[in-house]
């Protein structure tokens, strides 16, 4: 049982007070630094909430991918060692680690655009 808020909370609640009250409140010429403002506590509200479970799902992905366990540090070097060598290709062997890789980034920095289905 949590007694506080979560930093997540409360970042959406200072975005949420952001867009509801100062935004209507401030003249025209701070605006978009107030909508910025609201943007960037909700990022940082995501990034709170999704950061640790996505870094371990790219590290289960790289150890599935590589064929062995390690840290997401040590596996991401060797990702990218391996590809410039030309033992792994993105084409043929990363491809899906990387698709998933960059949604779980984008479920932060852009909600919805997480969800593309393309190749």
């Amino acid at each position: 049982m949590n007694l506080y808020p979560s930093a997540a909370d409360l970042l959406r609640a200072v975005a949420d007070l952001l867009d509801d009250e100062v935004m209507p409140a401030v003249p025209a010429e701070l605006a978009h630094k107030v909508r910025v403002a609201s943007n960037l506590a909700r990022i940082v509200g995501r990034e709170c909430e999704l950061s640790a479970p996505a870094a371990e799902a790219e590290r289960r992905a790289l150890a599935g991918l590589l064929g062995h366990e390690g840290e997401l540090a040590e596996l991401r070097s060797e990702l990218s060692a391996r590809l410039r060598h030309g033992d792994l290709t993105l084409e043929r062997d990363a491809w899906q680690v990387a698709v998933e890789v960059t949604r779980q980034e984008l479920a932060v920095v852009k909600p919805g655009h997480d969800r593309w289905e393309g190749k």
